[in-house]
Parts: structure tokens; sequence; C-alpha cells
């Protein structure tokens, strides 16, 4: 019975994806190229055994103490109390008091050195044991057959005790044994990548590709390399979140705007404001955050494009005051730097603003900084539509901010079309109208419900958000050049905020 127990990784994200830990008493495999990450993880999970009073034991080959504890240090951890048993480095000098074996030779049997370890794990007696790395245990084979026989003592001698055993494989030999052979043997094999893009940091990712008798979240997960540690972001399964919300209308303090969308759009749904730059889509949205931290609700912003800052000043020449629900703690804005995030953390970020600081409206500003963003990456759609499905299961109202390409004139989508994932669509456009640049606002789609198939001008100056009556004489809205030809006295005023 114990031997099915988990045990905690060290490593939160991992233990959500195993489903709380690895079943404790077996063998497995934690394999990836150098710098994947493996000896940070490594340390994290004997770490988290020593914090609960275990045995823990490194023992190493391919890595001097010394080493190790840089390591350690460079995440502010200190390694007292791990038993470390250090071989192939005759310089090594006996630290903290801790009892470590040298030997001298390269050349010696790898009977020998098996016995060795046997011996020293005997001794202690742990409950956690890392072996770094299999790369010379291979090399001191020397033929696979050989190689393959050790691993089956290993597994054969830790099988009776109480230990849970990482084997560390740094992928630098070739051939079947690796694959094949090592992961039959192994009770679970967790992989670490390493990539490289044309631009920016490497992004890292990891995935569980066996593990008996536990049902994990299987696929790759993105992860990060930080100062503390390891942080490993489960992929988004939106089937696996439902929440219980009524799907009620959400104003945003505008009437005009609201009839615009039969009443204003429903909790659990997204609505996609795209139209050309400038043309008000940011601050219609913050319209709707604005009036929502006003009914004491909380709302998240992840700002792509613009500084936060300068979102805050725009805001408040527009009369709308998010300064104070910021230092309140009802709104959140957060500044995404497009070439450091991943597609996992950032759906990782998203769902902590959620179930943790329970946001019911959120605004992504926007599209195309998203995917500036995630440059390289592939199935960028499927991703966004398994996020704007788990906000919609969970009854958060989302906004997606996407300019179009173009000022005037016939416009694209950009790189992301998601007009057909988003429930309702709200156009914006620039029109002209006696000598005046003026902008247009319209709904196009509403999949919550009647919408106005009208189209109104809209204002933004210093007492905020203004809309007009319907406009009823335009020509050219659907060619991107829309001019109003009808009577000037339905139009909103001046331009400079008379």
């Amino acid at each position: 019975m114990q031997a099915h127990m988990q045990i905690a990784t060290g490593v939160q994200g991992l233990d959500t994806i195993l489903g709380g830990g690895l079943p404790q008493a077996r063998l497995y495999l934690l394999e990836g190229p150098p710098g994947s990450g493996k000896t940070t993880l490594s340390l994290q999970f004997l770490l988290e055994g020593l914090s609960k009073g275990e045995q823990c034991l490194y023992i190493t080959l391919s890595e001097t103490a010394e080493e190790l504890r840089e390591v350690a240090s460079a995440h502010g951890w200190s390694l007292e109390g791990l038993h470390l048993f250090e071989l192939g480095s005759a310089e090594s000098a006996m630290g903290n008091g801790r009892l470590q074996s040298v030997l001298h030779s390269w050349e010696m049997e790898l009977d020998e050195t098996v016995n060795m370890i046997m011996s020293k794990v005997d001794s202690i007696g742990p409950t956690r044991v890392v072996f770094d790395s299999l790369s010379e245990l291979r090399l001191l084979a020397q033929d696979s057959l050989r190689y393959r026989r050790q691993i089956l003592a290993l597994k054969q001698f830790f099988g009776p005790k109480s230990a849970t055993v990482i084997l560390v494989d740094d992928l630098t030999s070739t051939g079947e044994e690796r694959d094949g052979q090592l992961h039959s043997l192994c009770h679970g094999v967790i992989s670490l990548e390493r990539l490289t893009l044309d631009f920016g940091p490497a992004r890292r990712r990891m995935q569980v590709q066996k593990l008996r008798g536990v049902e994990f979240i299987a696929g790759y997960h993105d992860m990060v390399i930080r100062h503390g540690g390891l942080d490993i972001f489960p992929r988004l399964i939106a089937s696996d979140h439902h929440g219980h919300f009524v799907g009620t209308p959400v104003s945003s303090g505008v009437e005009e705007i609201d009839r615009l969308l039969g009443g204003g759009p429903l909790r659990g749904t997204s609505t996609l404001l795209t139209g050309p730059a400038g043309s008000g889509k940011t601050n219609v949205a913050l319209q709707y955050v604005w009036a929502a931290c006003e009914r004491g609700e909380r709302s998240c912003v992840f700002e792509f494009d613009e500084r936060v800052g300068t979102l805050l000043a725009r805001s408040a020449e527009l009369g709308i005051d998010l300064r104070k629900h910021l230092d309140s703690g009802l709104l959140e804005i957060m500044q995404m730097d497009p070439a450091e995030i991943s597609p996992g953390e950032f759906a990782w970020n998203l769902r902590k603003a959620v179930e943790e600081r329970d946001c019911s409206v959120l605004v992504i500003d926007s599209l195309n900084g998203y995917v500036a963003a995630m440059p390289q990456e592939k199935q960028l759609m499927l991703q966004l539509h398994e996020m704007l499905s788990y906000l919609n299961q969970v009854g958060v109202v989302t906004f997606l901010i996407n300019p179009q390409h173009g000022l005037v004139g016939t416009m694209s989508a950009g790189n992301l079309d998601v007009s057909y994932i988003a429930d309702a669509v709200v156009l914006f456009r620039f029109f002209e109208a006696k000598g005046r640049i003026r902008k247009a606002i319209s709904v196009i789609k509403n999949r919550g419900g009647a919408h106005e198939d009208t189209i109104r001008e809209l204002k933004i100056d210093r007492r905020g958000v203004t809309v007009s009556a319907p406009l009823a004489d335009f020509q050219g809205i659907l060619t991107g050049t829309p001019e109003f030809v009808g009577d000037d006295g339905a139009l909103l005023g001046q331009t400079d905020g008379r």
C-alpha cells in the first residue's frame, strides 16, 4: 500500500501534472539535454524531502559537490543535511560535515562503482535518491548489455527498499538502449527540453512520457528556471474547469454602448473589439473594467502593447480613475513582456487571476502583442481557443482587443483571426463627415442574443466615452472607408471636447 502513495516533487506545477506527485518507492528516469533543468529539478525533489525530515542522497558522477552547491546558492538554497556522494573528483573536499567518498580513477571496474553506491545507500537508508548521471555509468559499462545488467541490478537493489529513485540522463549517448530499454525499465519517464528561438531567451518545456498506474496530464508543458527553482506551467485543459454562474449582462456604465450589445456582454462570453489603431477599442474595454470595479468586481488587464503608466494617464484624461481601483486591489494590470513569456506561462497567469484573485472581467490588449510574444510557437489558435473556452466556462467576461492592419481603406485582421471564436464582435471604424475625422462603432455579431445592427458615432474626450444615436445615412461602411452623408444634427458636436 505504501508503494502506491504519492510524494510531492517540490515543484508545484509538476505535482499538478502528476495528480499529486510521484508514486513512492519507484525508479524514475529524468532525461534532457544539458541546460534543460535536470539538476535544478533533482535538487528541488531532494530538498522537498529534507523539509519533511527525510534522509536524502545525491549520488553524482558528473558534477562535483562544489558545483552542486553553486547551483543551490544561485537559487538561495542550502544543502545542509543533504547527503552528497561524489565519485570521480580527487580534489573534492568534505563539506558541512557530510560523509563523501572520493574515487581516484575512472579506470575502476563498473561492478565496484555500483557496489560502493549500494553500500552508501545501505549505510544512510535514504527515502529519496538522485543518481546523476547515467552517461558516466554507460561509459564505464562500455557495452549496452553490461550497462543494462547494472541498471537492472540497481532496480532490483532498490526494489525492496522504501526509496524513491530518480536516474538522470543527459542524452549525450546514442543508441536504442537509451530510448527503448531504459524507458521500459523505469516506472516513469520525465523528459525536459530546451529550445532556442530566433530572438529572446531560450524556451524550456517538459512532458511526462509515461507513469505507470497514474493518470497524468499528457503533452508538453512550458517551464522556466528562475531564482528559487523551476516553475512548470501545466497545460490548460478547459474541459476540466466548470464554474457555476448566471449569464447576466454586464454593463459598461454607458447606456448606448450596452444597448448595442442588447444590454451588454453576458458573463461567460468573449467580445472581440476590432478596428484600426486609435479608433477607441482599448478605451471602450477600460470603460467596462472601470464599471466592474465600481460595482466591486475584480478585473484584470493583460497589457502587451502599452505601458501601464501611459494607460493610467490616458484613462485619467477620460475621467476614468483606474488608479484608485489599483490601490484598492480590485484592479490588476499585468505588463506582459513579449520577448520573455511563453504561451503556457501566460495561460497560467490568466488562471491565477481567475482562481486565486476572483477576476470576473478580463482584458487582453492586444492579440497582436500576444502573437508577437509567441514567435515560432505552433498551434497558437488552438491554445487561444482553449483559454477562451476556460474563461467562458468559469463565467469570466473577456475582452479581446485586435488592432487591424491599416488605418483607412481595406483592412486585414493580421496574423490571428479570432472573429469566429469570439461570442461577440464590435467593429470600430474611422469615417469622415464635414471635413472631420470621426469614429464609428457597430456590433456585427453577438451569440449571446439580439444586438443592434445600427452604426453609431463614438466620441472619446475629457467627459469620457459618448455614443450618438444611430446614424442612418452612411455609405461605404463595409468597404473600410465609410462616409456619412446625412444630417449634421445627428453627429456629436466638435472633436475638441466641447
